[in-house]
């Protein structure tokens, strides 16, 4: 109910993709360990930018029990990981050639030692209070929201430039 009351009062938000992107991607990913308090699944969710653009994001409840927030923060880079395989391909049918090895950026140091295969991705560590997919995955104060609505691109578009 509360993201349908804020889509009802704020109507002007919107995405802007800059002619001047440089094509890079990256993605944010995370999950909030066993929140749910009936099936104590956890929700996963990430977002992937490409230059400073945000192209893609998801948010699901995971379909398993995680036994710790390593193993949920795992899954949660799975499904990143799957949706920068995907765009990666994407843009290569597009004839858009992409060489740089997308970054993948996770809050769980446990997650990043397990996912330390470098060979098709590079994860580095983001910190907590930085980690822009919290806004899809947690319940945030107003002015965390705003910070992490910013930091993903959201503007209103019917606002004067």
């Amino acid at each position: 109910m509360q993201i349908l009351r804020y889509l009802k009062n704020n109507p002007d938000p919107g995405l802007f993709f800059s002619s001047q992107n440089d094509l890079s991607m990256c993605a944010f990913c995370d999950s909030d360990w066993g929140r749910c308090p009936i099936s104590r699944k956890s929700t996963t969710g990430y977002c992937v930018f490409l230059g400073s653009s945000l192209i893609s994001w998801r948010t699901k409840r995971q379909k398993t029990f995680s036994l710790s927030s390593a193993e949920a923060e795992c899954r949660a880079m799975t499904g990143a990981c799957c949706e920068l395989s995907w765009l990666r391909s994407l843009l290569k049918d597009l004839k858009i050639l992409h060489s740089k090895a997308a970054l993948l950026y996770c809050d769980n140091k446990a997650a990043l030692h397990i996912a330390s295969n470098p060979v098709f991705h590079e994860t580095e560590y983001v910190p907590s209070g930085e980690q822009i997919v919290d806004v899809f995955t947690k319940p945030l104060g107003k002015e965390a929201f705003l910070t992490m609505k910013s930091k993903l691109g959201v503007r209103d578009i019917h606002s004067p430039t």
